[in-house]
């Protein structure tokens, strides 16, 4: 068993179950959707991109490109919970919690892609 693959696999899977968490619920209410976990979700996934840089092949180019569109997803989904909440004086109103898990959900999107690619590649590893 290879150490680094275990750590890819690891960190490749735990972005996609924790965006999963922060995504399920009511798309509306805010009280669903934890800004703790969002901030896991950000981190965790930006470990997994990182991971992704060794990679000199065409698969791995493909995981890096879903990692850099997850990120870019979150990264606009933190941008508008932080104007929503610390710039303006509206808050988290329905419509815009609905704009970030929206945004979260493009990012799971992009993460089942990234599994899906794991097994993939690990189902033609030969022995």
């Amino acid at each position: 068993m290879n150490p680094e693959k275990v750590v890819f696999g690891f960190f490749i899977v735990l972005a996609l179950t924790l965006n999963f968490g922060f995504f399920v619920g009511e798309f509306d209410n805010p009280n669903h959707h934890n800004e703790w976990e969002l901030f896991a979700v950000v981190v965790v996934n930006l470990i997994a991109t990182v991971l992704k840089f060794g990679d000199r092949t065409q698969m791995g180019a493909v995981l890096l490109a879903t990692s850099l569109a997850a990120m870019l997803q979150l990264i606009a989904a933190v941008l508008v919970w932080g104007i929503a909440a610390h710039a303006t004086d509206t808050g988290l109103t329905p419509e815009v919690t609905a704009s970030i898990v929206s945004l979260t959900g493009g990012a799971m999107i992009a993460n089942v892609v990234s599994v899906i690619l794991l097994i993939i590649e690990t189902v033609m590893l030969r022995r």
